[in-house]
């Protein structure tokens, strides 16, 4: 039994000695090299692993990106747009730089369709691209509705249907900080 045990203990410390590798840039040997050296795919490619040949994946059905909070009223309900008003505060207090980059937010977003003076007058709508004249946002009908259903109307579109939802191209704290701007427009 002791020979046995002996024979195993230099077994053993031979494997050991073995395994060492004092070159850091070589793994020694690998067992499973394509688990260890898996190919990345790009984005837009072909991928041979999924059966529709597809990289890019749908998100798993019911799964909230971290950081994300789903907005919880709907497009086009009157209801749910007065709702948003009504429970919804502009969290951001105002100042002169909120105002400044609610306004450099404005003119990437807003000034095409509504103007410079947020009088409806922007450029798509002087140049005959867009007929219908967009909202005055500077006048009494959007100065007297409460920053919750601006921020509702800009997130999901108009219940007309004219302006369409900007919820997925402006950050969230950038809607609040337009309506911030937007407040301004009435005293010019």
């Amino acid at each position: 039994m002791k020979q046995f045990f002996k024979i195993s203990l230099a077994l053993l410390l031979m494997a050991g000695l073995v395994s060492c590798n004092k070159d850091k840039n070589n793994p020694g040997y690998e067992y499973f090299p394509d688990m260890a050296h898996s190919p990345a795919y790009r984005t837009y490619s072909a991928n041979p692993v999924f059966a529709d040949g597809l990289t890019m994946r749908k998100p798993a059905e019911g799964t909230i990106p971290r950081g994300y909070m789903p907005y919880p009223y709907k497009a086009k309900s009157f209801q749910d747009q007065v709702d948003a008003g009504l429970q919804l505060k502009n969290p951001i207090p105002v100042d002169d730089a909120v105002l400044a980059e609610g306004k450099r937010q404005y003119e990437i977003f807003c000034m095409d369709c509504h103007g410079e003076k947020g009088d409806g007058n922007g450029y798509l709508y002087t140049s005959k691209l867009f007929t219908a004249k967009p909202q005055v946002l500077s006048g009494s009908f959007v100065q007297n509705k409460p920053d919750g259903e601006i921020y509702h109307v800009i997130t999901m579109g108009s219940l007309s249907g004219l302006m369409g939802g900007h919820g997925s191209q402006i950050l969230p704290e950038n809607r609040w900080k337009i309506i911030h701007y937007v407040r301004t427009l009435a005293a010019k």
